[in-house]
């Protein structure tokens, strides 16, 4: 979902960072900063220092105590009033897609733009991630643009292009007659935004097929046609039948592939719920009921807040009803202890608008400014399974460390403005 085509990206400014980022291998670096924000602490720290070799950090702590064990030749990195904090984690992004608000939007792009030109055009909104502070993202769905995800990730694992960290799960699936482009004659072949599939073994194909090119995550569509129904919830169609859905998911989960499943009223969430999905995507339509089930399953939850917010007006009809349903159920989440990711659908809408808004909207709904933080951090490195490697600045974890000039936890909106990017120890603004 999102707005008009991004028309000036590559006439944008470099923005104050090398189109190259600095090395990483084998150079020393220590950060000072007067505050941090680890991800894991309640806690704000001060007056810290953080010695990076290589790609990860080997030390972090108090300066004093640190900087007694300074590596020779270490470069430093002194960000003065600044805050540091973990590089942030989008779960939920579509790099190969740059707005639809309206239907027409969306067809141009599959219609007018070929697989290679969107690939271009990523490569842009990778660079934009990156530069707002995300050095991680999970992007879920490529849609039409087949497995160009999974080059764009293997173009950034090799250095050829700056962006986050890239999980990805290709070619979201649905059914026949259920996603753009529709209405179309009948005697045009017209390209899908999905991999279409019918039927169990369908599914167990699709899913190995997707393992096979490169998925890191399976997503499906579980609903559309939305509308509320007499018992006041949110309610839609629903995709899949019970078995096929039954099939993705276990077949998923034979091959180590987590599932997310797009789903926005009642009747879809409860049907992904049923096939044991590990994560809803948006989820308007939650309710107490769902939400509890969610608890007792570990599910998470990536709300897709601001997409909603923007793209509401120019759709209308359910669209801005749906918007104060969410808004209710995020405070029903909060006090039932839902795990929420952060996760924003940027690409549904244009990448000119800073993914970082949703934190605002988060803080508006009731969560602290300090647990929005961890959602695009400590939170969202466990939905990835990669606690182990970021979410927080600790020893051992790679060296994607941001800054932002004020407090984030005073004015959540600091994050929308990121003066410093370092991801695996590689300096890309400053």
């Amino acid at each position: 979902m999102a707005p008009r085509a991004l028309t000036l990206l590559f006439a944008l400014p470099l923005m104050a960072a090398a189109q190259t980022p600095t090395q990483s291998t084998g150079r020393s670096y220590v950060i000072r900063a007067a505050h941090m924000i680890d991800g894991r602490s309640d806690a704000v720290q001060n007056d810290v220092a953080v010695v990076v070799q290589g790609e990860r950090i080997v030390a972090v702590g108090p300066r004093a105590q640190v900087e007694a064990r300074i590596p020779a030749g270490a470069q430093i990195i002194d960000l003065g009033g600044a805050t540091i904090l973990p590089g942030l984690i989008d779960n939920h992004t579509h790099v190969l897609l740059q707005g639809d608000i309206t239907s027409a939007d969306y067809d141009e792009q599959l219609l007018k733009e070929s697989t290679p030109y969107r690939a271009i055009r990523a490569t842009a909104a990778l660079r934009i991630a990156l530069m707002n502070g995300f050095t991680a993202i999970r992007d879920v769905e490529t849609e039409g643009a087949m497995y160009a995800d999974v080059d764009l990730k293997t173009a950034i694992a090799r250095g050829v292009i700056p962006g986050p960290r890239m999980f990805v799960s290709t070619r979201a699936m649905s059914t026949t007659g259920t996603y753009p482009l529709l209405g179309y004659s009948w005697e045009l072949k017209m390209p899908e935004g999905v991999q279409i599939v019918d039927g169990p073994e369908e599914i167990r194909k699709a899913v190995r097929e997707e393992a096979k090119y490169g998925a890191d995550w399976i997503k499906f569509y579980a609903d559309r046609r939305y509308y509320i129904g007499a018992d006041g919830r949110l309610r839609s169609w629903v995709n899949f039948t019970d078995e096929e859905l039954k099939m993705l998911v276990s077949e998923a989960h034979r091959l180590g592939k987590k599932v997310a499943a797009h789903a926005m009223g009642w009747d879809g969430i409860d049907a992904a719920l049923r096939a044991g999905v590990n994560t809803i995507e948006h989820g308007d339509g939650l309710t107490d009921d769902l939400l509890d089930r969610m608890v007792a399953q570990n599910v998470y939850w990536c709300p897709t807040i601001f997409v909603g917010v923007y793209v509401a007006p120019g759709r209308g009809g359910i669209w801005p009803k749906a918007v104060d349903l969410e808004r209710v159920a995020f405070g029903k989440a909060l006090k039932k202890g839902v795990m929420i990711s952060y996760g924003t659908d940027v690409g549904g809408y244009a990448w000119t608008e800073n993914q970082a808004q949703e934190f605002a909207y988060m803080v508006r709904y009731g969560m602290s400014p300090m647990a929005a933080i961890k959602s695009a951090t400590s939170v969202a490195a466990q939905l990835l399974d990669q606690s182990d490697n970021f979410g927080t600045i600790e020893a051992g974890k790679f060296a994607d460390i941001i800054a932002v000039k004020g407090d984030p936890i005073a004015d959540i909106s600091e994050l929308t403005r990121v003066s410093f990017v370092m991801k695996g120890g590689a300096i890309y603004k400053q």
